[in-house]
C-alpha cells in the first residue's frame, strides 16, 4: 500500500453472528495516522466492528480493504481486548507478556534474536514501562497491565490498531499516560480505531467519529458528527445534553 492509501476501507460492509445479531451500512475509511472513535450504546456493535476488522465476525455484505488488500498481512492488526485472558497469578514477567506480540512474525521455529527484543523494548518504552519489563505481570496495578497488553499488541508493529474500551477502569495517571501513547502512536502513523464509551475521548484525540447503534449512525470529522442530533439519534432514549465544547449523555454507563 501506498502512503495515501487508506489502512481500512469500509464500502456498505456488513458483519453478522451465526445467530444473526451484527452491524450494517458502514462506510468510513481510516488513513495512517489517524485515530477514529467508535461511539454508542452498549449492544450496538462496536465489538462486533473489531472482530469483523480481524475477521473473528464473518463480512455478510459489502467490501472491506486492509491495507490495499481483502485480508490483513500478518502483524498487520494490533488488538487490545476488553479484558486480558492473563491469569495474574501466572509466574510471568511483563516483557515475557510483551513478547508474547511477536509469536506471529516468529513462527514456530525461531528463538527471539536481538531484533525482537529491541522492538519489545521500544512497545514498553512507548507505553511508559520500561523501567517494569522484569515485574512480574501479576504484581503491576491493573491500569499497567492494561498498558502492558497494549505494549504486547504494539510488539506486533501493526499499521492499524483496534482497542476495544480501553479507558474502563483506568484512573487519571493512567488515563493520561494512555492518551499520550495514543498521540505518539499517530504521529508515528499508525491508524487507531477505539472503541469507548468516553465521548470525550473522541474530542481529545481522536480525528473522525463513527456513531453505530446496529448500524451507521453518522462517520466523519469529530466536530461534524458529534452533534446533538446525531448523538439522540445513537443513543435513543436516554437524555443527551451537548454544547460547544462537550457531549454529555446523563445515566450512560462510563459518561
Amino acid at each position: 500500500m501506498t502512503d495515501s492509501e487508506p489502512v481500512l476501507a469500509l464500502r456498505d460492509a456488513a458483519f453478522r453472528h451465526p445467530g444473526g445479531a451484527g452491524v450494517t451500512g458502514l462506510r468510513l475509511s481510516v488513513a495512517p495516522g489517524e485515530a477514529l472513535a467508535v461511539i454508542g450504546p452498549n449492544g450496538a456493535g462496536k465489538s462486533t466492528l473489531l472482530r469483523g476488522i480481524l475477521g473473528l465476525v464473518p463480512l455478510a455484505g459489502g467490501t472491506m480493504r486492509v491495507g490495499g488488500a481483502d485480508h490483513a498481512a500478518d502483524g498487520m492488526i494490533g488488538f487490545l481486548p476488553q479484558t486480558s485472558e492473563l491469569d495474574p497469578d501466572f509466574p510471568i514477567s511483563l516483557e515475557q507478556v510483551v513478547m508474547q506480540g511477536r509469536y506471529r512474525r516468529l513462527g514456530l521455529l525461531r528463538w527471539p534474536g536481538r531484533r525482537d527484543r529491541e522492538v519489545v523494548r521500544r512497545a514498553l518504552d512507548t507505553v511508559g514501562l520500561a523501567d517494569r519489563a522484569r515485574r512480574r505481570f501479576g504484581e503491576l496495578s491493573g491500569g499497567q497491565r492494561q498498558r502492558g497488553m497494549l505494549a504486547r499488541a504494539l510488539a506486533s508493529e501493526p499499521r492499524l490498531l483496534l482497542l476495544d474500551e480501553p479507558f474502563n477502569g483506568l484512573d487519571q495517571p493512567n488515563r493520561d499516560a494512555l492518551l499520550d501513547t495514543i498521540r505518539s502512536l499517530k504521529a508515528g502513523g499508525v491508524a487507531i480505531i477505539v472503541s469507548t464509551h468516553d465521548l470525550e475521548l473522541a474530542r481529545e484525540v481522536c480525528d473522525t467519529v463513527l456513531l453505530l447503534n446496529g448500524g451507521q449512525i453518522g462517520c466523519g470529522p469529530v466536530d461534524d458528527v458529534l452533534t446533538l442530533e446525531n448523538v439522540q439519534e445513537c443513543f435513543e432514549g436516554v437524555e443527551v445534553e451537548i454544547d460547544e465544547h462537550t457531549v454529555v449523555v446523563p445515566g450512560h454507563e462510563g459518561h
